[in-house]
Parts: C-alpha cells; sequence; structure tokens
C-alpha cells in the first residue's frame, strides 16, 4: 500500500500549517462552553471497546429480515439501555428478495459455467459461514435469457454512445459492464433503456484487484473469487421499500403490486467474479475496444456480439421482512421538541465488519460516552436521538420508512440529521448542508489526528495540496477552512435531507484503507483489523468527530448556522452550470462541424465498422437571470442576518422560536413537486444524479435538463431553482426580523 509515503508526505505539510490553524480556532469560537464537556466525552471512548464491538456485532452474517438481524438490533437495543437510554426498536414490513435461482453459463463457442460462488479462506475465520447471502444483485427482475454478449465498458450513457458510432446495438442481448464509475444500478438500467435483456456486472481486476495491489488474504484487494453484491434498485426514483412510497411501511400500509413498482428492474442481473468474467470476455469477437475501455484481465478486450453467446437465469424470492430500527433518545432538558438526530446502519450483505459496523461501533461509542456524562450531572438542552437502522443496503430501507412514517413530526422538531457508515484508516470525509460549514471545521480544526498527531484537518488540507495538480496547489495551501462536500445517494441521509429538508451531514475516515472487500464475505473482522483501521484509532476520531457534532448542535444557545457558506455554495453551482452550459455550446458546435465536415469518416479505419454520428440540436441561449437575481436577494438575506446574530444578545426567551427558525429555514429550499420524474426528491440544490446514482447533481432540475438538451425543461427548472431560492431569503429577512 501507499501508507508510508501518503503518510510521512502529508505528515510533514500538515505541521507546516499548525500556526495559521490556531489563530483560526480562535476567530471560529467554536468550542464555547463545551471544551470541558467534550474533554470529558473523549475520556470515556476507548478503541478496544469500538474493537470489541466491532468483533462481535460482525460474527455472524445479518442481512435484513435475517433471524440474525433481529438479534443484532435488540443487542443493539440493550447497549443503548444499558448506557442509559431510553430505547425501542421500531418495525416496519418491507419488500426484499433474495435469491432462489443463479444460472450464468458460455453456451458458445465453447461452454462455461460460472462458479457464481467466493470460497472460505482458513485466514478468515467468517468467511465459510452458514447464512450468507449468495453473490446477487437485489431488486433484478426474475428473467430467463439466452442471447450473444456485449462488452459495454462501465455501462454508462457515454460507453453506449460509442458502441453506437462502431455500429453495435445491445437490443436483444445480453450486456456485460464492469463495476466502476457509477453506482450499480444505473448499468442495468441504461442497459434495458438500450434494449438489452439481461445484465453480468463484473469486478475488474483493474478497478480493486491484482492491478491495485495484493489479494486477499495476502493484501487487502479483491481475489479472484471476491464478488461485489448490492442493490440495483432504481433509488434515483425514490429510496425504501418499493411497494410504499412516501408512505411508511407498516404492517397496514397500502403496497403497490410489485409489477407497478417503478425501482424494481424489468430485466435479469448478476453479479460475478473476474474469475468467471475472463472466460466470457476472451470469447467476445467484434472491434478491439478503446483504450479506455480495457481492463486487467490477460486477455484482448472485445466489444461483442459475435458466436459468443450466455444463458442467463434469475429468479428471487419476493418476501415481506421485518425491519428492525433501533432508536433511543435523551430528552432535552431545554428544548425537549427539538431533536439532533444521529444515525448508521446496522444490517450488512454479509458480515460487514467494514460496511456498516465500523461505523456503528463507532456511534455506539458515542452513546456510552454520552451516557456516561448524563449519569455524571451533564444534561443536554436539546433532545438526542439515536438511530441504528436496518435494511439500508438493499436501498435505505429502514431510515426512509422511519422518516416517511413520521415525516411531519420530523420537520418540526428536528434540528439537523448526523449520518455515519463504513469507516476506516485515513483523511476526515465530510458532506452536507452547507449552511453547517463553519460548524464541521471547527470540530476539524478541534480533533487530532490519530496517527500524526496535527489536527484532522490539517491532515486533510495536507492530503489536499498533495493531490492537487500543480497549478492549483498554492490556491489549496492558502484555504483556511474546511470544504462541505455536496450530497449525492448511497447512505441513510437521503431521506432526511432530500426528502424533508433538514440539514444533514455525512461523515467519515477513510483513504488508507484501498481494499476489495466491499459487499463480499471477506468483509471480516480479520480483513478490517488488518487492512482498514488496525488498532481501531480511526473508530475513536469517528467517535470524536459525530459525537462533538451531537454536542455542539444539542447545547448551543443560538444554533450555529451560516447561510453565508451556503449562499457561496450556491453561487459556485451557478457558475459552473453557466460555464458548463457555454463550454456544451462550443463543443455541439464543434461537433457538427467535424461531421459536415466528414472528418470521423476520414479518421476512421475504413477496414472496421463505423458509424458517423448524427448532428445535434444546437445550444439555445439559456436565461440564467432569475436565478442569479434570486442569488444577490439571498447575499444580501444572509449577510444581513449573520450582521444580527454576531451584534445581538439573544434573550433566553426569544431563543427557542430563533433556533426553531433557523433550522426550518433549509426546508424552503424544496419544491413541493419534487424533481421531474422523480417528485420524491424534493431539494433544489442537491439530489442523486439520475444517471450517477450515489454520485451528486448540485442544481439537480437545471443541471440534468442541460445535460439531456431538454431546453424547455431547463427554462421551467430555472424558475423552480430561482424560486426556492428567493423563499430562503424571505425567511432569512424573517429571522432577522425576529432578532431585532
Amino acid at each position: 500500500m501507499r501508507r508510508p509515503i501518503t503518510l510521512a508526505m502529508a505528515a510533514a505539510l500538515a505541521l507546516g500549517l499548525n500556526q495559521s490553524i490556531v489563530a483560526q480556532e480562535k476567530a471560529n469560537g467554536t468550542k464555547g462552553n463545551n471544551a470541558r464537556l467534550e474533554a470529558d466525552f473523549d475520556q470515556q471512548l476507548s478503541s478496544t471497546h469500538i474493537g470489541e464491538n466491532i468483533k462481535a456485532f460482525s460474527a455472524k452474517p445479518h442481512n435484513v429480515g435475517a433471524p440474525e438481524g433481529k438479534v443484532i438490533a435488540e443487542k443493539i437495543l440493550n447497549q443503548f439501555k444499558s448506557y442509559g437510554w431510553d430505547a425501542r426498536i421500531e418495525t416496519y414490513q418491507v419488500l426484499f428478495p433474495t435469491p432462489k435461482t443463479r444460472v450464468l453459463e458460455m453456451t458458445g463457442p465453447t461452454k462455461y459455467t460460472a462458479l457464481l460462488k467466493e470460497p472460505a479462506l482458513k485466514e478468515d475465520a467468517t468467511s465459510g459461514q452458514d447464512g450468507q447471502l449468495p453473490t446477487y444483485n437485489a431488486w433484478s427482475g426474475d428473467g430467463n435469457v439466452t442471447a450473444q454478449l456485449v462488452y459495454v465498458n462501465y455501462g454508462l450513457p457515454a460507453d453506449y454512445e460509442q458502441l453506437e458510432r462502431l455500429g453495435i446495438d445491445v437490443k436483444g442481448k445480453i450486456v456485460i459492464a464492469r463495476y466502476g464509475r457509477s453506482w450499480r444500478g444505473i448499468k442495468p438500467k441504461v442497459a434495458a433503456e438500450h434494449g438489452a435483456i439481461g445484465c453480468i456486472i463484473y469486478s475488474d481486476p483493474k478497478e480493486d484487484g491484482y492491478y491495485k495491489g495484493d489479494v486477499y488474504p495476502r493484501g487487502a484487494f479483491k481475489n479472484e473469487h471476491g464478488v461485489q453484491r448490492g442493490s440495483v434498485m432504481d433509488m434515483v426514483i425514490y429510496p425504501g421499500d418499493p411497494l410504499t412510497p412516501g408512505i411508511g411501511a407498516t404492517a397496514n400500509a397500502k403496497r403497490l403490486e410489485r409489477t407497478a413498482a417503478p425501482t424494481i428492474l424489468k430485466i435479469p442481473v448478476l453479479p460475478i467474479s473476474y474469475h468467471d468474467a475472463q472466460p466470457l470476455l476472451a470469447a467476445l469477437e467484434g472491434p478491439v475496444v478503446p483504450e479506455d475501455w480495457r481492463g486487467a484481465l490477460p486477455v484482448t478486450y472485445h466489444t461483442g456480439p459475435g458466436k459468443a453467446t450466455v444463458h442467463l437465469q434469475v429468479e428471487s424470492n419476493w418476501n415481506i421482512v421485518a425491519a428492525h430500527d433501533v432508536i433511543a433518545t435523551i430528552k432535552g432538558a431545554e428544548y425537549p421538541d427539538q431533536w439532533v438526530v444521529r444515525g448508521n446502519h446496522h444490517d450488512a450483505w454479509v458480515n460487514g465488519a467494514g460496511d456498516p459496523v465500523s461505523g456503528l461501533a463507532s456511534m455506539l461509542e458515542e452513546a456510552k460516552a454520552i451516557g456516561a456524562l448524563v449519569k455524571n450531572g451533564y444534561k443536554p438542552k436539546r433532545t438526542l436521538v439515536y438511530c441504528a437502522w436496518d435494511g439500508e443496503e438493499p436501498g435505505l430501507l429502514g431510515s426512509t420508512e422511519w422518516v416517511e412514517d413520521h415525516a411531519a413530526e420530523l420537520q418540526q422538531k428536528a434540528v439537523a440529521y448526523i449520518n455515519t457508515d463504513g469507516n476506516g484508516r485515513g483523511f476526515l470525509g465530510a458532506g452536507g448542508s452547507h449552511a453547517l460549514t463553519k460548524l464541521m471545521d471547527g470540530i476539524a480544526k478541534d480533533v487530532t489526528d490519530p496517527q500524526t498527531q496535527v489536527s484532522i484537518y490539517e491532515r486533510l488540507k495536507a492530503a489536499q495540496v498533495l493531490r492537487a495538480v500543480p497549478a492549483k496547489r498554492k490556491e489549496q495551501l492558502e484555504k483556511k477552512s474546511l470544504t462541505l462536500g455536496a450530497l449525492g445517494s448511497g447512505s441513510d441521509y437521503s431521506p432526511f435531507f432530500q426528502h424533508l429538508g433538514i440539514p444533514s451531514l455525512n461523515l467519515g475516515f477513510g483513504g488508507e484503507d484501498d481494499g476489495g472487500e466491499y459487499h463480499s464475505v471477506y468483509d471480516s473482522y480479520d480483513d478490517y483489523t488488518r487492512f482498514k483501521d488496525p488498532g481501531f484509532h480511526y473508530g475513536v476520531a469517528l467517535s470524536k468527530v459525530a459525537g462533538r457534532a451531537a454536542l455542539r448542535l444539542a447545547d448551543a444557545d443560538v444554533l450555529p448556522f451560516d447561510f453565508s457558506d451556503l449562499y457561496k455554495t450556491i453561487h459556485s453551482y451557478v457558475k459552473d452550470i453557466t460555464d458548463q452550459t457555454d463550454q456544451l455550446r462550443e463543443s455541439t458546435l464543434l461537433e457538427n462541424r467535424l461531421i459536415k465536415e466528414h472528418t470521423y469518416q476520414l479518421a476512421a479505419d475504413p477496414t472496421k465498422p463505423f458509424t458517423v454520428p448524427a448532428e445535434k440540436d444546437a445550444v439555445p441561449y439559456i436565461d440564467f437571470s432569475a436565478l442569479q437575481n434570486a442569488l444577490v436577494a439571498l447575499d444580501r438575506a444572509s449577510a444581513k442576518l449573520a450582521d444580527s446574530l454576531a451584534k445581538s444578545t439573544i434573550s433566553p426567551a426569544a431563543r427557542q422560536s430563533l433556533n426553531e427558525a433557523l433550522y426550518k429555514a433549509e426546508q424552503s429550499l424544496l419544491t413541493d413537486g419534487g424533481l421531474p420524474r422523480r417528485s420524491w426528491y424534493k431539494h433544489t440544490i442537491y439530489a442523486p444524479g439520475f444517471y450517477t446514482g450515489y454520485g451528486v447533481k448540485t442544481l439537480p432540475g437545471v443541471r440534468e435538463a442541460i445535460e439531456q438538451r431538454n431546453w424547455k425543461e431547463a427554462r421551467e427548472q430555472i424558475q423552480v431553482a430561482a424560486a426556492a431560492v428567493n423563499r430562503l431569503s424571505a425567511k432569512l429577512d424573517e429571522i432577522t426580523t425576529l432578532i431585532r
């Protein structure tokens, strides 16, 4: 691994930044009266106990609906109660498919039957246990198909455009795509849109196998039999139970017919190892693929089709199962109806030591520490709500159903949602509502990195400087504060943030824990202790970061929302999208000129098939003025509010209504109608991309309309986004008036 060089370089640079950070900490003023409380909190955290919990909760397979899943929920419940929390289990009835039939065989030009099995390893004590879910993709359509095979690279829309230029059509074919570059569910979705009747997804060693390093168990990377399980639910339409969109999946909830659920795929999908993929790819004919389509297997990569035909059969058990959410609370002493919500899921595809148990163990350690503080007299001002979600892996089932079931109450009471998931050694990753940027900046500068003994902010900044292209290094070096990332999807913050508009954070460490165990039987305690976070030191670091976020939000006299940071972020998104529109206009003009002047035909190899692309419609003038004018108003309103908060002394009697207005302000950015073709997603600034899945699209209604060349919709969505920004400005003006 790259650990020695990265650590040495990053630590050296980080140490050189220390003096400027000390001054910045004073300017932030984020510690306040919490400094002693947080020191006592830190004293209660134990890396040993985190490791014990990781071992205990990853001892057996525990997917949603499995008997062990309920056992895990009850163990978590008992831990919360032992720490002094008021805890309960809330259960939802959700659809969850498990595999009944899985067949993949090459029928020509030679015979090959895929193993579809990960072997037990003597070096991995839990890798051969009973109760493991087989290798499969949940929410695949049932199907039994035989057809020619076509390799589609990562299976993204641009890959199909390339195939079209090569004269290759996947209609009526089975496609094979490699993992990477997008969320897995996008690959079969796009394949079906192009007429494919089946989809195989394989792990190429170039992404996480021997191309990256030694394979498991010798090293951390995927061995030839490792397979990434996972959901292919079309959750960019909506996450959660496919049969109960928008409402909690209670026992008596009204449900859709399964065939009517839009998030369940219609074609069969199956994930395989690179051991099983190699003979299929080796049998392909057709053009040799472009260089950036080539993986690391010892074959020449061809597109197909040809004589290679495969038989794919997938059939699932479509059962309603119980999803057990564990909800623990400590009631606030001053503002019991203002909730700081904290969550991490507990279900796994198999044993899940890294995903999700490492994050779960850190959250439970926070709960233990807070419980000890309460026993010693601490009383949080706001109510703390700690949640262990079930059913995250198949599609955010437990969190979405709980949020939908409690939506009205959450929009009234939830101050913020703080999410974690898997965790490992390395650098802080933080994303979320940009009004919480200063909160997280202060925390990042207060928490010490366990390896370098500088702040986690300093270490992250050092890494960002070194990773930047040379022209951008000075800019990175001169940065003074943390930058929060934008949230797409892939974990339990989505229903809180993008459906209800509750300010949210997603936190974790990583970057020096690379490997190939993700969603395989090898995501185990043995793997985790060797390659992910030996000593569990970053488990403690995560508890310190997320715990501080929870405690500072719980105890702030005035909640630390800074909408100037949100303004700056939205302003950067608008500039980015206007620049991209200009670039799209120029690139369209150039491409159409190349077509008219027969440049493609002249450059193409006349001995190989090639189809000249059709000319694209010119990009018209897009008027962004409504959005730009809305930003002017938001700049003014956010600055006035910040100035009023800085200069005013808020009386205790006024704080409750002021804080309630502050944490509800982000809900102004929701639109009642939701995004086009996916009304569940209501946030106008952040959403998972329709063709990226986990990857975020900022200003999604506008951006995706332009990317899809839907100019009418782009103009409409500019107005929708501008109206949302104007609503936020009006809300901030109301808060300023309230202060005065």
